[in-house]
């Protein structure tokens, strides 16, 4: 694209899902909701996670790691959503919507990853139970997490300093509620041909990569299940990774439902649904999905609210005259 009324700019307009003023309440009052009930889910699996000692396992481990970066994936968009919807304003400054689409890409690629691990993780238990205490050991969960978190921020780290060499039009529209990258490249001037290399070769690379090591490992496990004699056993192999599978089939068929769609449909209201179930609706449905289908977790769940409630009688009943 060729250079053409270049401005020094400040900040993007954001405009959201909705123009009409008569929504925006609604709007508000769902999304609060909803980001309320994604923090407050995650929150309570990394307690239960981390007060049951039964809980102390590879499984639970990267279960906990993902309802952390889920609360932080959600906090990097709906906040400032919130906030421009009971400002009226749509703005976001230039280096605010940088450090979104940083932090977008970061966690976005990080989620990726653990769902990748969790996926190794059922594969051991499932194909190699004799010896998945000796693979699946502290050292090599905490190096699987840490690799993770090293290559998604490398990759977003490249990808927002590519962006900041970017000149930009008076046309600073985003039409979303975040600062999506592909919406913020194609509203620069100057030539966008490294940044769209870069951009389609990591999503290839880091959003094809972890899901070919999730359907390698499902793959066998799929055989493994299918050669258990009793139907008994089948289910209960079967139950130890739907969970997971259920919540890889949403993040993948919603993100998919994003970005193979979004050539011919960035602005229209399907493509805003789609990125509102992608980065909104599959995060908040995660803790559902793990607390429901997991007789452990609803287990821990429940003993570590009723300890914390007794405590708080307790210390009230100590505390009263």
């Amino acid at each position: 694209m060729e250079p053409g009324n270049v401005t020094q700019i400040s900040e993007f307009l954001l405009l959201g899902l909705s123009e009409e003023p008569e929504l925006q309440p609604v709007l508000f009052g769902f999304f609060l909701s909803m980001y309320l009930i994604t923090v407050l889910g995650n929150l309570l699996i990394m307690l239960a996670v981390s007060s049951d000692s039964h809980l102390h396992m590879p499984m639970y481990f990267f279960l906990s790691n993902l309802s952390l970066v889920d609360i932080c994936f959600t906090s990097t968009t709906i906040p400032k959503m919130l906030v421009n919807i009971q400002s009226k304003s749509k703005a976001i400054t230039y280096e605010g919507c940088i450090t979104q689409m940083y932090f977008y890409i970061h966690f976005a690629v990080l989620d990726d990853f653990i769902l990748t691990a969790m996926a190794y993780d059922r594969y051991v238990a499932i194909c190699h139970p004799l010896h998945y205490t000796v693979i699946m050991n502290p050292h090599l969960c905490g190096l699987l997490v840490l690799v993770s978190w090293i290559i998604s921020i490398l990759n977003s780290l490249l990808e927002s300093i590519m962006v900041l060499d970017l000149s930009f039009c008076s046309d600073l529209k985003i039409p979303h509620f975040f600062c999506e990258l592909k919406e913020v490249v194609q509203l620069a001037c100057s030539d966008t041909f490294p940044n769209d290399i870069v951009m389609y070769f990591s999503a290839g690379l880091l959003g094809g990569g972890p899901l070919a090591g999730i359907l390698y490992p499902y793959s066998k496990i799929v055989f493994s299940i299918c050669a258990i004699p009793s139907a008994q056993g089948k289910y209960k192999a079967f139950s130890t990774c739907a969970s997971h599978l259920s919540v890889v089939s949403l993040f993948y068929g919603t993100s998919l439902g994003v970005y193979l769609g979004s050539s011919d449909t960035h602005s229209s209201q399907s493509s805003a649904t789609a990125l509102v179930m992608y980065t909104v609706v599959t995060l908040m449905l995660n803790p559902f999905i793990y607390s429901l289908r997991n007789k452990d977790m609803k287990r821990a769940l429940k003993d570590s609210l009723a300890g914390r409630l007794l405590k708080g009688h307790c210390m009230c009943l100590k505390n009263c005259p």
